[in-house]
């Protein structure tokens, strides 16, 4: 009997790796972006001034609740501190001297191929095939995987909720974009630190940006390749790990986990089957035991 679940196992782990291996290899080649026609956001650090207009405006269109501001330890009036589960979007100051400061925007990133979409084992987290990447609360399992997955911190869960979801900016896909067309951030942005349009054009703009003013731009555009290219791009006059932003590599490892969670894990058929065998053969070891002992006595 033992050697019977010993091949069992074996059998199946082969299987899986047979399922996933080759879509993986398949899935991580060529480039992610073929059109560059998704919708994106630039946002250009060295143009904001830190009016958090876009925070204000995204917790209104989006019905998030307000939270009470206080004092951070620059001394300076934060509100919100953090991205939470009531804060899609955040301006943050990096401040190393009273002349050289700067502000960052941060929020989902809406990547190419988004490991919380990979990781997803029923498909809560989705990309629209214009590139945003949402998340369907009727759906979900609650199981937070995608929390783990995302290299950027990005999603949060309502840990103080009795039903809770997920929490993360979608573009407005619901409220702001349905309705106009735009995010409600790149809206009402006073100064175009935000520009909401199709990714190519975007990256046109950055590279030009770039090439007109050498002197005040990192020769960088963050979000263009990391980890197979983001749908939010970064344009920065100060180096990008001192705005908190991790170095990451360009090819996507979400690939891999896709491919196991979206074929073997798809409608848990897999798991249920696997889980079903071994209460099998945990329930005939049982019997064959009792059996025994009734033969024995």
């Amino acid at each position: 009997m033992m050697k019977s679940r010993r091949d069992f196992l074996k059998i199946c782990g082969a299987a899986a790796l047979g399922t996933a291996v080759p879509a993986a290899a398949d899935a991580s080649s060529g480039k992610v972006f073929t059109d560059n026609k998704d919708f994106s956001m630039l946002y250009d650090s060295t143009i904001c001034v830190g009016c958090k207009a876009c925070v204000t405006t995204c917790k209104q269109v989006n019905d998030l609740a307000t939270e009470q501001g206080k004092f951070d330890k620059n001394n300076l009036w934060d509100s919100p501190e953090k991205l939470d589960s009531n804060t899609r979007t955040i301006i943050k100051l990096y401040k190393e001297s009273p002349e050289k400061y700067a502000f960052v925007k941060k929020q989902c990133m809406h990547c190419a191929k988004p490991s919380c979409v990979s990781a997803c084992p029923v498909s809560a987290m989705q990309k629209s095939d214009n590139g945003i990447v949402f998340y369907d609360k009727d759906i979900c399992i609650g199981c937070r995987y995608c929390l783990i997955a995302c290299p950027y911190n990005i999603p949060k869960f309502e840990w103080e909720k009795p039903i809770p979801k997920i929490v993360k900016c979608d573009m407005c896909k619901f409220t702001n974009f349905k309705q106009k067309g735009i995010t409600a951030c790149a809206e009402v942005c006073p100064t175009d630190a935000i520009l909401f349009g199709k990714r190519g054009d975007l990256i046109k703009i950055a590279k030009k940006r770039i090439k007109d003013h050498p002197d005040i731009y990192i020769h960088h555009i963050y979000g263009e390749h990391e980890v197979g290219g983001a749908n939010c791009i970064y344009l920065a006059g100060v180096d990008f790990n001192k705005l908190s932003f991790p170095n990451l590599p360009n090819p996507s490892a979400a690939a891999l986990s896709e491919n196991i969670q979206h074929t073997i894990y798809k409608g848990f058929i897999a798991p249920v089957a696997l889980y079903g065998t071994l209460c099998f053969v945990a329930f005939r070891n049982r019997k064959s035991k009792k059996d025994g002992d009734n033969e024995q006595s």
